[in-house]
């Protein structure tokens, strides 16, 4: 058994050990920055790859009931080191391309056997295109939101969580409740609310993209945060998505997979010593 004087010292280094972790949790910079909407379009795709490959995205989101799902699970399974979740679906925003549910599900569908466009019926759109105003049944949506997770197990292995696609899956109590049963029972972790939400990274062109990631970049404090986007590229494919309100998505979304790689970004990053973390990487 050491003696008094070593077992001071041993205890004073755990001790100083100790400190010094605290510290470096309180002065870290975390940033877990998450690519959404794979799946949705090849665009999309290839930039959330891009921007992870070449740039500082260490998240993904997949859209399963997505025509391009099964070429992402491809893009995805390339690259296995890249974090993955299930962005659960229960709506379709644009106008000219759309998806429907995996299951039978006539509550969760319009006419035309489509997911709704919005989560809540908006005054600047069409009538009855609201998720929440169809009176969506809580057992179709349960049913639909498995298949999604259980077709995503079966191609994606790797999954670490599941997100909410505009929010819908967690839109009202009854329907977070659903979400949280199934990511316990598929051992899936949730969206973090601890994250603190990195604000501020907007603009209409990839020059202010730039500018404005740059300055949130510069002035983000200590802690874990999260920023949340969606790559694309401007293609004619892209080019064909838009909803009212919305139609410059491809030009939006080429600057924000320009600001991802912009090498500015990457050096601020550098020399902030911003730590970029995935979901996997949270305790």
């Amino acid at each position: 058994m050491p003696g008094p004087c070593l077992l001071n010292v041993v205890l004073g280094v755990g001790l100083l050990a100790a400190a010094a972790s605290r510290a470096a949790e309180t002065t870290a910079i975390e940033l877990l920055v998450r690519g959404d909407d794979m799946g949705v379009c090849q665009a999309a795709n290839e930039a959330c790859i891009h921007s992870y490959r070449s740039g500082i995205v260490r998240s993904v989101e997949v859209i399963v009931p997505g025509a391009w799902f099964l070429d992402a699970v491809r893009l995805l399974n390339d690259n296995p080191a890249l974090d993955v979740g299930v962005h659960l679906t229960l709506t379709s925003e644009w106008e000219r391309c759309k998806w429907r549910p995996l299951t039978h599900a006539p509550s969760l569908a319009d006419s035309n056997g489509y997911f709704y466009p919005t989560t809540s019926q908006r005054r600047d759109f069409p009538p009855s295109t609201g998720f929440l105003q169809a009176n969506p049944k809580l057992d179709e949506v349960e049913r639909e939101l498995r298949a999604q997770i259980e077709l995503a197990r079966r191609h994606l292995p790797g999954l670490s969580h599941v997100s909410a696609h505009m929010g819908t899956p967690v839109a009202t109590p009854q329907l977070k409740a659903i979400v949280l049963k199934l990511a316990q029972e598929y051992h899936l972790r949730l969206e973090d609310p601890g994250l603190k939400g990195a604000r501020g990274f907007s603009g209409r062109t990839p020059a202010e993209r730039e500018v404005t990631l740059v300055n949130l970049l510069e002035k983000l404090g200590p802690g874990r945060w999260l920023l949340v986007e969606h790559p694309g590229f401007d293609t004619p494919e892209m080019r064909g998505l838009g909803h009212w309100g919305y139609y410059d998505v491809a030009a939006d979304r080429e600057g924000v997979t320009r600001a991802f790689t912009s090498d500015k970004v990457k050096a601020i990053i550098r020399q902030r010593a911003i730590q970029l973390i995935s979901y996997a990487d949270l305790k």
